[in-house]
């Protein structure tokens, strides 16, 4: 005659306390790298507004050029501006173009009227 043992019971409710705790475990980490994606592209977002904000708020002429005041020659300019928010004169490599397109992104420009 077959008798009820707790020895099977009890080794099968380890095993499934360990699979539930793995796969838990499994969903908190996914979910935990999911969570650094998304505020990782947020924050990008928020610096890709706060650059373009910055660039249009810069005074334009009437061809919608931006006016501002060249650092590498010290002269007042109207120049149009990249997708990058570069001006149309930016030099790639010299530290005078690279200080200006960063101080355009960063709204710090110096401006003219």
């Amino acid at each position: 005659m077959w008798q009820p043992t707790e020895r099977p019971i009890m080794a099968d409710r380890r095993r499934l306390e360990r699979f539930l705790r793995s796969k838990l475990r499994e969903a908190g980490e996914q979910y935990e790298q999911l969570r650094e994606s998304t505020d990782g592209q947020l924050e990008e977002a928020r610096e890709a507004y706060e650059v373009a904000k910055n660039a249009r708020g810069l005074p334009s002429d009437e061809e919608d050029r931006a006016k501002i005041v060249c650092r590498r020659y010290a002269e007042r300019r109207a120049a149009m501006l990249d997708d990058q928010f570069r001006p149309a004169c930016y030099e790639a490599g010299h530290p005078d173009c690279e200080g200006c397109a960063e101080d355009v992104r960063e709204g710090r420009i110096e401006t003219w009227e």
